[in-house]
């Protein structure tokens, strides 16, 4: 490859990505051009990334699917940030020879992030720090959470952290998901129940499964009808785990007391969406893995990532 190497790093929301990893190593070897902005509309975002040979981007921002990854011909790398990303058509990619590679992750942002949404979804601070803003004071109650039942969807590696913590609030923990067993579940110190005593029983809900063919849609109108009125549900995971109508409705209606979501289909959320304005929704912008400490590790390996490919098709 004679020519001078192109390189696109998508999505660089928070303006930082040049500030979170050395990238003179790339620089020294290829152009490197990074956009802050989002395009949701493919043959735009076609035209945009045509002019590159490495496209690097953020978990799943911008799919990487078979139509466009075929409008790309100078493509050759796909750096991905994550240990997988389901939006990378990686038959598309492998057919035409497409390198794609992966960084770093560790769940300890995503689990810290959880009890945040939570505690703030239990104590109404949204709410109440908008208050104070406008110049008001105290709006409404807050609940407690010892004693109450935490219910969760996954006890995985995240899950089951999140498990430990509830548990040091005092709260009584159960978890349900298609491959937990009675044993693994006691493992972690939790209840097994199944799919319905779950979403009954749980004071809060947290959903912490990934998103495949079986999960896609697993909370839905069915699955919000057996929850208490007094309940609240919490997703840092996907959003199309979730039927997002469904949660509308539920929430408007008074059958949830409320939810903390950070994840949606798609993203970003619609200017008009719902979730936006509803009182009861505290609503972040997938920020579940958004740290520093992330962010270092995500950038430094693609630039690890890039200059070793660089390498490889020099040699």
């Amino acid at each position: 490859m004679n020519e001078r190497i192109r390189v696109a790093v998508l999505d660089d929301y928070q303006h930082v990505a040049r500030q979170m990893a050395d990238w003179s190593p790339v620089d020294a070897l290829a152009d490197v051009v990074v956009f802050h902005d989002h395009i949701d509309d493919e043959a735009e975002l076609a035209r945009r990334l045509a002019p590159f040979d490495v496209v690097c981007v953020m978990r799943e921002r911008t799919a990487m699917t078979a139509s466009l990854i075929g409008a790309l011909p100078r493509l050759k790398l796909i750096a991905s940030t994550g240990r997988a990303n389901a939006s990378i058509d990686l038959d598309a990619a492998a057919t035409r020879h497409v390198e794609v590679v992966h960084t770093n992750y560790a769940s300890t942002p995503t689990i810290e992030f959880t009890w945040a949404a939570i505690l703030g979804l239990a104590r109404n601070l949204a709410n109440e720090t908008a208050s104070v803003r406008a110049g008001g004071w105290q709006q409404g109650l807050g609940v407690e959470l010892a004693g109450k039942t935490l219910g969760l969807l996954g006890l995985g590696r995240i899950g089951s952290a999140v498990a430990r913590i509830g548990q040091a609030f005092g709260m009584k923990v159960i978890a349900w998901s298609q491959n937990l067993t009675t044993e693994g579940a006691a493992e972690h110190g939790v209840e097994r129940v199944e799919k319905d005593v779950l979403f009954a029983r749980a004071d809060v809900l947290s959903i912490h499964v990934r998103l495949s063919e079986r999960t896609l849609g697993l909370v839905g109108a069915v699955q919000l009808a057996l929850m208490k009125p007094t309940a609240r549900l919490v997703n840092t995971s996907r959003g199309p785990i979730v039927d997002e109508a469904a949660l509308v409705d539920a929430l408007t209606h008074g059958k949830l007391a409320g939810a903390a979501i950070d994840v949606y289909d798609p993203e970003p959320l619609a200017a008009d969406h719902p979730f936006r304005r509803l009182p009861n929704v505290l609503a972040t912008p997938h920020i579940g893995y958004v740290s520093e400490e992330m962010y270092r590790t995500f950038y430094d390996d693609t630039v690890r990532n890039v200059v070793a490919w660089i390498g490889r098709v020099r040699s």
